[in-house]
């Protein structure tokens, strides 16, 4: 896997899938609105979707009526279609084409959302490296939303290794700086008749 090329592969996936045509297809996020609604937020705060590709997460989140929303993926391709979806309502969003664990960006966020991303960490030193980001860029008392396959899973999701979670170990690995508020696992209905497994964390940072 050391030549393996991230960027790459996910812009391979988004310009050959079309969206209902990906495993994490989701008309409507359901659990992700559970865990951001749930964190009573001020309509403008600061909010990144890390992962977020052309997902619906950030439709749903206008809709809310959110000003302040960033989505952050690898892949430009995916961006350019949520952008696209989105026709004028796209110019309200930051958009960021990057690598999650190289990403620089400007200021804090009160709330740090990733379903799917985190799980596909699975080496030691890059989940360090992502757990560091995320206490870099979330603010002291925001909120940390991740959602990852659970330990009931395939280890391979799209053709590359994912690394198991379940409640504990997410706690675990977020120890020291997050404060667990509450987890819940969850099945994703597949466009392809199969059921994905999640479980899903909020956390709380609690230092700067």
């Amino acid at each position: 896997m050391s030549d393996f090329n991230k960027k790459e592969h996910w812009e391979n996936v988004y310009s050959n899938k079309q969206l209902h045509e990906t495993s994490w297809y989701q008309p409507k996020p359901e659990t992700s609105l559970y865990f951001i609604e749930k964190a009573h937020l001020p309509k403008d705060a600061k909010i990144m979707d890390v992962g977020g590709g052309d997902s619906f997460l950030t439709d749903h989140l206008l809709d809310l009526g959110y000003t302040d929303l960033t989505v952050v993926d690898i892949s430009e391709h995916a961006l350019e279609r949520a952008r696209k979806r989105l026709g004028a309502r796209a110019d309200s969003v930051k958009w960021i084409a990057a690598d999650v664990l190289e990403m620089e960006l400007d200021g804090t966020y009160d709330l740090w959302h990733d379903r799917a991303v985190f799980h596909f960490v699975t080496n030691d030193s890059d989940i360090k490296r992502y757990i560091s980001q995320m206490e870099r860029y979330i603010r002291k008392d925001g909120i940390l939303v991740l959602g990852t396959f659970s330990e009931s899973e395939p280890l391979k999701c799209s053709g590359i290794e994912i690394k198991q979670y379940s409640e504990n170990t997410l706690d675990e690995v977020t120890g020291g700086s997050f404060e667990k508020m509450e987890c819940l696992t969850a099945d994703h209905p597949t466009p392809f008749d199969t059921k994905q497994n999640f479980v899903f964390c909020s956390f709380r940072k609690l230092k700067d």
